[in-house]
């Protein structure tokens, strides 16, 4: 079966991209040829594939029609999109912030789920691998809840769990060698807002990185509160963090229960609470998967390949113990 489509000339221009990049990325998701010459779109391949292809065209045109810039990633969203009979647009025009010429949205159905469960809820957790978002959009969320006045402040914490390093061995006072575990928190920060404006911020005390430790014996009010990397909680960690929630709070959660840096001894907090939180009114967990990874298509085939690696472990587990 073969279908055109003809396109104004900005769209297919658009679509193209630099060196055809776009075009590339869209083949790839594409179960049939796709072919552009002018402002003509051509697929040609099985019916049903040829039909999935072009609603997806239409709906990326439709997009850069209203002004969305496309990138590959944007592709991604948009066929995850209608595989799960959501619109494209309503997931990537809920623009949760902006600065400058960074423009933070939501880029796949559980993207969409996760920001609206955190504008929702007291508290969310977002529990899957990494490159899914999870501390990015968070991190978005805290900015844009802090410039609308709606918190007074951001507090930002992880827990300082050794992984393959010792905190003895490194240089420097305990600042020094807590800052490798609260870097990633700091340049999420600094990629949303200036340097200058972080620095003021913290100064100000409106900012706080900090690791788990600090927050015992606090009660935290007017405040947006991210624990990142939770799986590397303990459950008395997990359970101190969250009662320190106040008045006219918000916390999330976030974490990979993939990647536990604790003790074989220790049980994950993240992993614990799940157990114990999930169906409380105000609370709700968002689980990540290998599709929403937005980071180079690499990571979600190796997220997806270890998730396959460890099914066929625990598949010999069982046999072998049947």
């Amino acid at each position: 079966m073969r279908t055109q489509i003809e396109l104004p000339n900005r769209v297919a221009a658009e679509m193209a991209g630099s060196e055809d990049t776009v075009l590339k990325a869209l083949e790839g998701h594409l179960d049939c040829d796709l072919f552009l010459r002018g402002n003509m779109v051509t697929l040609d391949g099985e019916p049903e594939a040829v039909r999935a292809a072009e609603q997806v065209v239409r709906e990326m045109a439709e997009l850069v029609e209203q002004g969305h810039e496309i990138a590959p990633g944007t592709i991604s969203a948009v066929a995850g999109a209608l595989d799960a009979h959501e619109s494209p647009a309503r997931i990537l025009e809920d623009v949760v912030w902006r600065h400058r010429s960074t423009k933070v949205a939501p880029k796949s159905v559980n993207q969409k789920r996760y920001v609206d469960s955190i504008r929702r809820n007291t508290i969310t957790f977002g529990i899957g691998p990494a490159g899914t978002g999870k501390t990015w959009l968070a991190v978005a969320m805290a900015a844009a809840a802090l410039q609308r006045r709606e918190v007074n402040r951001v507090i930002l914490t992880r827990p300082a769990v050794e992984a393959g390093e010792r905190l003895g061995f490194l240089p420097g006072d305990l600042m020094a060698k807590i800052d490798p575990y609260l870097r990633p928190l700091f340049d999420a920060l600094q990629d949303m807002l200036d340097a200058e404006k972080v620095t003021q911020a913290l100064e100000r005390g409106q900012i706080e990185v900090a690791p788990l430790a600090f927050m015992r014996g606090r009660t935290l009010n007017d405040s947006f509160i991210i624990l990142d990397e939770a799986q590397n909680t303990t459950p008395e960690q997990m359970k101190m963090f969250l009662t320190r929630l106040g008045f006219g709070s918000k916390m999330v959660v976030t974490g990979d229960i993939t990647q536990v840096d604790l003790p074989r001894e220790h049980q994950s907090g993240l992993i614990v609470v799940s157990e114990i939180l999930d169906g409380l009114e105000g609370v709700e967990f968002v689980r990540f998967g290998g599709e929403d990874v937005v980071r180079h298509k690499l990571v979600q085939r190796i997220v997806e390949a270890y998730d396959s690696h460890t099914a066929g472990q625990t598949g010999q587990l069982r046999r072998a113990r049947g």
